[in-house]
């Protein structure tokens, strides 16, 4: 695989503006490495030592370079929008994006770092927000801003200028700096809220068959599940629920207590009900028939 200098040129470039780069097999979208983010980086020796080995495409690590990228798309052929682009006679993702422009009453984004894509799309690059966790949106679904306009944030990257997918190259059309991305927009890209964590209720038992020690474990294993971060949620819950099983196998706990605080910590962070019944029977069921019950315990 013969090094091509135009590429490390544009590895070069990126992370000159502060972007974390990584690379990305030849001639295509997808990572040469594992764990990209994290090895992702700005060092010109490292940068240097990597594109001179090979032609590697260079992906932009998002997260760690703070960017959110907004990817304005063109429709596949036959492709039909959904009713509510299609009343307002938007024929691609940067119609799109006027229209929400119109309907917020704020200018077009434009004065911002832009590469145009080999299928005739654009992406616009914004420095990211402090303060506000944005993650990839796709279209309609999610939180995203809308038909053919996907956004690429934490844990997301971009294929950066200069590369090329299929023989055609990503080429830049604006060099300027990011500019920061318009609060309009983050405003709609947020995550919603997350409700106040459930506060632990225990039944009515009195204080005397119910130990300090094992109100406070399910007080503590309800924090862990409440905060557990995305990626290590079920996880958690089971553990959990594996840990608190003893307290009810020995009565110390109810089962229903249990279960009801349980499920609300998973609710909490970001579990469907479905998903936390589920990994919450499974796991008590295997606790309470590996503990021992009753005073023996």
């Amino acid at each position: 695989m013969t090094a091509q200098p135009r590429l490390l040129t544009a590895a070069l470039a990126a992370a000159e503006h502060g972007w974390h780069v990584f690379p990305l097999l030849p001639d295509s979208k997808r990572p040469a490495v594992a764990a990209w983010e994290q090895r992702a980086t700005t060092d010109p020796d490292r940068i240097r030592r990597c594109w001179t080995s090979g032609s590697y495409n260079i992906g932009i690590a998002c997260g760690p370079s703070r960017l959110l990228v907004i990817d304005l798309d063109t429709p596949k052929p036959g492709a039909v929008p959904p009713s509510q682009w299609a009343e307002a006679q938007v024929r691609d993702g940067a119609d799109v994006l006027a229209a929400l422009c119109e309907e917020h009453r704020q200018q077009y984004p434009a004065d911002t770092y832009t590469v145009a894509t080999p299928s005739g799309g654009t992406h616009h690059y914004f420095t990211a927000p402090t303060g506000t966790a944005l993650r990839n949106t796709a279209g309609q679904r999610g939180s995203g801003l809308g038909w053919l306009i996907d956004t690429r944030a934490s844990g997301g990257y971009v294929v950066a200028a200069g590369s090329t997918v299929d023989g055609r190259r990503y080429n830049v059309v604006h060099s300027t700096a990011a500019a920061q991305l318009p609060d309009w927009i983050t405003q709609r890209l947020a995550p919603p809220p997350k409700p106040v964590a459930p506060m632990v209720r225990l039944d009515g038992r009195t204080a005397a068959s119910r130990p300090a020690y094992a109100a406070a474990a399910l007080r503590n294993e309800t924090a862990n599940v409440a905060t557990a971060p995305e990626g290590t949620r079920n996880w958690v819950l089971t553990r959990a629920a594996r840990a608190l099983g003893r307290f009810v196998a020995n009565g110390k706990l109810s089962r229903s207590e249990v279960e009801q605080a349980l499920k609300g910590a998973a609710e909490h962070a970001g579990l469907t009900a479905r998903e936390a019944d589920a990994t919450i029977t499974n796991a008590l069921n295997w606790s309470i028939a590996h503990n021992p019950a009753g005073d023996a315990a």
